[in-house]
């Protein structure tokens, strides 16, 4: 009855949307218990019970809370009718004569009111033969039925939560190439784009010191300097070793698996933060188109990382 009552924490990813029920037909009545979960930053659980099993909330309570660290979970109690289940109702004698004498009594001061019909006579209370059960009677009969509903409900969290590992792990993949690629090509566009600027400051620069009696050597050189200078500026290499960490990190985490949202969260942030830097930095069009296809798949990771817990 309880088989995913052997998940261990942390061996799978879970999502925050899920189903779960349980049903059971007892000495009481037919019992119900329906748990639906959705995403929410903290753990809100929401009860919708009838009267008479209001005093389950704190058994569903520390049922739902045991086992579920974060999500929207709506939480539904119900039982059939007692009456509804038996073969046959029993009725009390002695209160349908009462109710009969009462009748009489008031037809002989209001001639003309109605008689009480067959549904009358049923809903008065104390009619039907139907004692209610004390609560700890209740508690007892629904606590099996609280633990399958949530064992039922992380089983379908723990599917939906593997799609979206998998969804992930994809977009890391591909995350990963894109930096790979980047790191081997990083030296030579750096390079090249020195060599650009170079040659551009050596064309203006002949032609704007034509006369100053200033050597083009001496200028050459304070043009190299700068050129330096800018390269360090321009070098991408610390931001794509800092990605390709994080990138590593969120492939741990999902492979590890259990209550990681929070955790993604706050890496795609810092995924975001390094992408946004080697756009910033770009010294070429490559890297910018780089840093924009590694934005659109942090986006896509982090959409997927709302849904888990």
């Amino acid at each position: 009855m309880n088989s995913s009552a052997s998940i261990a924490p942390g061996t799978r990813l879970l999502s925050m949307t899920g189903y779960g029920s349980a049903t059971s037909d007892h000495e009481l009545g037919r019992l119900g218990i329906e748990l639906r979960s959705v995403n929410s930053r903290y753990l809100d659980i929401a009860f919708r019970l009838p009267d008479e099993l209001r005093m389950l909330e704190p058994l569903l309570r520390e049922a739902i809370a045991a086992r579920i660290t974060r999500g929207k979970v709506d939480c539904r109690a119900s039982v059939q009718h007692r009456a509804a289940m038996r073969p046959e109702v029993r009725l009390r004698a002695g209160v349908i004569q009462a109710l009969q004498q009462a009748q009489l009594q008031v037809h002989q001061t209001f001639a003309s009111a109605a008689p009480l019909s067959v549904a009358d006579i049923l809903r008065f209370p104390g009619v039907m033969d139907d004692p209610q059960p004390e609560p700890a009677q209740w508690i007892a009969a629904f606590t099996p039925l609280a633990h399958q509903a949530v064992s039922e409900l992380l089983e379908n969290r723990a599917r939906e939560g593997a799609r979206l590992g998998d969804t992930i792990t994809q977009r890391a993949q591909a995350m990963r190439a894109i930096v790979a690629a980047h790191q081997v090509r990083a030296p030579e566009l750096v390079a090249a784009f020195g060599q650009r600027i170079t040659e551009r400051l050596r064309e203006a620069a002949t032609g704007g010191l034509a006369g100053s009696g200033i050597p083009l050597e001496e200028s050459m050189a304070r043009i190299r300097q700068e050129v330096a200078l800018h390269g360090i500026r321009v070098d991408v290499a610390e931001e794509l070793s800092r990605l390709d960490i994080h990138i590593n990190e969120l492939m741990r985490i999902v492979e590890q698996g259990g209550a990681a949202g929070k955790r993604l969260d706050f890496l795609m942030q810092e995924l975001n933060r390094e992408a946004n830097t080697l756009g910033s930095k770009a010294a070429g069009l490559d890297t910018t188109a780089a840093s924009i296809e590694l934005k659109l798949l942090i986006e896509q990771v982090r959409e997927q990382v709302q849904n888990l817990e």
